[in-house]
């Protein structure tokens, strides 16, 4: 049997844990999505895809059929070699990265915006190259799509406006673990930040904070917000990107365009906070400095975005590779019942 450990080669290993970094660090930016980063590096459907069948494996062991069974052949199905280094990369930055992105959005807010604008803006098209192909596309199919794209957009756009940058110096813990909850969901979903969302709710500096000091009670409370989200949401999403693959993708494309008016460099300060989304101003100085970094951003994912369709498998392969593994399980499992 080809298990999840056996089907990635140890040489990405190095290149994984950097996935992961660069995904945790998405995560502590506002506006930043860590579902972009992982979109951009080339593993986001193999990332939704085990970590669909880890909770699948969870689900069979509690209510079954085949209890241990059914467990071991989804955790099989795992890709491990992938999840355990991106994690693990994902941890690193977190733990030892969240004091440092915090002051540099802070103290830098237009440079750091102009850097996350080019490299939001680039990967803009990522979700739009993997669109499925689509036969004898018709006016009216065209102008579809594009009005899905135009909806989310505005939507997200509209919804970054609601930001105050206001923090909560003392919040409920169960306020911390509902917020970790929603906020997780934004690390699969391209255009869609976390750590927007904290700051939209007034928890983004407290939630740093509490990273920088290891603060453990916080962490924890935080950390099972987190695990209750992501496994109410990751197989809902597997299922749309399996059965709806295309309107996901463009539903994706708009929020990211959308998500770009939390990155413009200029802004008004918002609640006291230079690092929240305000009115968005025409530019003032500095205005080489931004520019600069978001065409460096953009030249950073361009490349990324290059060498990963050259040397990374393609969406089919991977769904090839799946629908092969699955017919080889079933022959099994029939040859077994025979």
């Amino acid at each position: 049997m080809t298990t999840g450990t056996e089907r990635r080669p140890l040489w990405v290993l190095p290149l994984d844990l950097v996935r992961g970094f660069l995904i945790g660090l998405a995560e502590l930016v506002p506006g930043v999505s860590g579902g972009t980063v992982a979109l951009v590096t080339g593993v986001y459907d193999q990332l939704i895809d085990s970590a669909s069948h880890v909770l699948s494996a969870l689900k069979r062991l509690v209510v079954g059929p085949d209890r241990w069974t059914g467990f071991r052949e989804e955790l099989a199905r795992t890709q491990w070699m992938l999840i355990v280094p991106v994690l693990i990369g994902m941890a690193a930055a977190v733990l030892t990265a969240a004091g440092i992105m915090a002051r540099f959005v802070a103290d830098h807010p237009e440079a750091s915006r102009g850097l996350f604008f080019g490299l939001v803006a680039m990967s803009i098209l990522v979700p739009v190259l993997m669109l499925p192909s689509r036969d004898a596309p018709t006016a009216g199919t065209r102008l579809l799509d594009a009005g899905l794209v135009v909806a989310a957009a505005a939507l997200a756009f509209v919804l970054i406006g609601f930001a105050d940058g206001g923090a909560q110096a003392d919040p409920s813990l169960v306020v911390v673990f509902f917020a970790a909850s929603i906020a997780i969901c934004a690390l699969v979903v391209p255009g869609v930040s976390g750590s927007f969302f904290l700051l939209a709710v007034g928890l983004y500096s407290t939630t740093m904070g509490a990273l920088d000091d290891r603060d453990l009670g916080y962490i924890a409370v935080f950390g099972l917000g987190a695990l209750v989200g992501l496994a109410s949401f990751v197989r809902l999403l597997k299922h749309l990107l399996t059965r709806h693959r295309r309107l996901t993708l463009l539903v994706m494309t708009g929020l990211m365009i959308g998500s770009l008016r939390a990155l413009w460099p200029w802004q008004a300060a918002s609640g006291g906070d230079e690092s929240a989304p305000g009115a968005l101003l025409a530019p003032y100085d500095p205005v080489l400095g931004p520019v600069l970094l978001a065409l460096l951003g953009a030249v950073v994912v361009g490349a990324l975005v290059v060498f990963e369709r050259r040397f990374s498998p393609t969406v089919h392969e991977i769904e090839e590779e799946e629908a092969a593994r699955e017919a080889a399980r079933r022959d099994r499992k029939d040859a077994a019942d025979g």
